[in-house]
């Protein structure tokens, strides 16, 4: 009987600000556990499912492919610096949605999932079920869904203010009476 706790640690990277934090958080609970660090990057083909299974695109998916493999790299760089290299990596880049990739690839019995939890409460997010939803519903180890960092959460309360702002700048601009910036969600 295997008496490791966790062997690998499967973490969701996009390059977005919440995967890069849930980046830092995977990589320190690889050291925590001495378990093997597997960043996951999903990727699309831009024409959906059935442009990337056409037999004359086999070279623009491997280009896309490429791409995608970069952008893993940035990832290392902007979230850790580079590459840890006190702890095993094994980078994987899957084409396919984002969520059922890493719960097809935390599917061991020893696996410890981790993705970024994103923004709550946004039209955008009800929309669109997000990754960590999915994960949280579907995978079969543990799934640890990180939050956005507090300097992610200032960043985009300034964005917020910043657009209102614009708007009013822009509306002075033109003749008649000063219109009201629209409301952000969080105001409602």
């Amino acid at each position: 009987m295997e008496s490791k706790i966790v062997g690998r640690v499967v973490v969701g990277v996009d390059g977005s600000l919440g995967s890069l934090e849930a980046l830092r958080f995977a990589a320190a609970q690889a050291r925590l556990l001495a378990a093997v660090l597997v960043p996951v990057l999903a990727w699309r083909s831009p024409g959906g499912a059935l442009a990337g299974r056409r037999a004359s695109s086999a070279h623009y998916n491997s280009v896309l492919r490429e791409f995608a493999e970069g952008d893993l790299r940035r990832a290392f760089e902007e979230g850790l610096g580079g590459p840890p290299t006190d702890l095993p990596v094994q980078p994987w880049v899957i084409m396919g949605e984002p969520g059922p990739v890493l719960v097809q690839t935390a599917n061991r019995q020893h696996d410890l999932l981790i993705v970024g939890a994103g923004r709550r409460g946004t039209i955008r997010h009800a929309l669109h079920a997000g990754t960590a939803r999915y994960c949280l519903a579907h995978a079969t180890c543990p799934v640890i869904a990180v939050p956005p960092s507090p300097l992610h959460a200032a960043l985009r309360s300034w964005r917020s203010r910043r657009q209102q702002i614009n708007h009013v700048l822009d509306a002075s601009a033109r003749p008649g009476p000063l219109p009201l910036p629209p409301r952000s969600a969080k105001d409602r």
